[in-house]
């Protein structure tokens, strides 16, 4: 059985910084595209960031340059750094796994977390 698991989420003000870890369980996330998404209350699920099984990292524009995405083989966890957060940040953020052709879109994932909620404000 396949489970992802998110932490990290809480609350920030404007310019803080917060770290999203997935922890997986039931695969190994070195053979997996691991995917950021996030969803805002009364919005669609939108794709932060992802990164394949060959090391590419990949950004959406409101990402770039603020958020980093990395994966820990030894821990089998992903992880979303996330710093000079804005209160446009705001959102549950999900981890999924899968083998996307497009990798920043969330149809194209198999397995998801629960979401953990980020909220920036001041």
């Amino acid at each position: 059985q396949v489970l992802l698991v998110e932490s990290g989420g809480g609350s920030a003000q404007p310019g803080g910084s917060l770290r999203l870890s997935c922890a997986a369980s039931g695969l190994r996330l070195e053979t997996y595209a691991v995917g950021w998404f996030r969803q805002a209350p009364g919005k669609e699920r939108e794709g932060v960031s992802c990164t394949k099984t060959e090391g590419i990292k990949i950004y959406s524009n409101s990402a770039q340059g603020r958020f980093t995405i990395s994966k820990d083989f030894s821990e089998n966890t992903a992880f979303l750094q996330m710093n000079s957060l804005k209160p446009e940040d705001t959102a549950v953020y999900y981890c999924a796994t899968g083998f996307p052709s497009i990798c920043l879109s969330p149809r194209e994932y198999d397995y998801w977390g629960q979401g953990t909620q980020v909220t920036v404000s001041s």
